[in-house]
């Protein structure tokens, strides 16, 4: 990839991650806290546990992961961050996975 392709995904990258920083923000910290630092974006729930957002920037992806579970997502030509094997959108995903560990829909 080129100079500007690098740039140009780290910039999409970091505006997701301050959308993403900011509706977490609005949870109540005794439910979820997020810290975003160096391409990272930890989410901690009350039980101490994570779900960890970061960048991939040789694979041009941002990697999602919680438990045992994984996701790779990659900027689709609507310039939306899709999981490569189809499973959703990254917000979608992560409003599924803010669900069910907090056991209340939510949406991101």
């Amino acid at each position: 990839m080129t100079a500007s392709g690098d740039q140009d995904f780290l910039r999409r990258a970091d505006e997701c991650f301050q959308r993403l920083l900011a509706a977490l923000d609005r949870f109540d910290p005794d439910e979820v806290e997020a810290d975003l630092s160096g391409g990272v974006l930890k989410i901690v729930f009350a039980d101490k546990r994570n779900c960890i957002l970061n960048r991939q920037a040789a694979a041009n992806q941002l990697w999602l992961a919680e438990g045992a579970q994984a996701w790779h997502f990659a900027l689709d030509a609507n310039g939306q961050w899709v999981d490569t094997k189809g499973r959703g959108a990254l917000p979608d995903v992560l409003g599924e996975v803010l669900t069910r560990r907090l056991g209340r829909p939510v949406r991101v």
